[in-house]
C-alpha cells in the first residue's frame, strides 16, 4: 500500500500527543478513509481507568463524527508494536472487515494484518435481526 509509510509516520506523530500518565504506554493511530482523508488519534487515559480510550477508537470516532463510514487502513504505533485490543478490533469491524491493520513499533518495524485475521468471526451488523 502506497500510503503505508505516511500512515505509520502520522501515527507516530499522534503517539507523541497521547495522554498516558498512568500506564506510560503511549499509542498513536492514523486511519485512512476511503475518501482519502486521514484521521489521527492518541490514547487518552483517565484517573478513572475505565474512562480511558484507545488511540484507534479516537481516530475512528473522529472520522465518524466527520461523516466517514468506509475505511481502507489503520496504522497503530506503540513502543513494542502490539496489535489493537479487542475493543478496538470490534469498533473497526463495525465499518468493514476489509480494513488493513498496520502495526509498528517505535523503531519503525512493522507488520501488516487483515482485520479478519485479528478478529475472526467478528460480530458485525449482519448478525443483528
Amino acid at each position: 500500500m502506497k500510503n503505508q509509510d505516511k500512515l505509520v509516520s502520522l501515527a507516530a506523530e499522534a503517539r507523541k500527543k497521547a495522554h498516558a500518565p498512568y500506564s506510560n504506554f503511549a499509542v498513536g493511530a492514523a486511519l485512512l478513509a476511503k475518501s482519502g482523508r486521514i484521521y489521527t488519534g492518541g490514547n487518552v487515559e483517565n484517573a478513572s481507568y475505565g474512562l480511558s480510550i484507545c488511540a484507534e477508537r479516537v481516530a475512528v470516532f473522529k472520522a465518524v463524527s466527520e461523516g466517514e463510514r468506509e475505511f481502507e487502513a489503520i496504522a497503530v504505533v506503540t513502543e513494542n508494536g502490539v496489535t489493537p485490543c479487542g475493543a478496538c478490533r470490534q469498533v473497526l469491524i463495525e465499518f468493514g472487515d476489509d480494513i488493513q491493520v498496520i502495526v509498528a513499533d517505535a523503531a519503525g518495524h512493522r507488520r501488516v494484518f487483515a482485520l479478519t485475521d485479528l478478529m475472526p468471526e467478528g460480530f458485525t451488523p449482519e448478525h443483528l435481526p
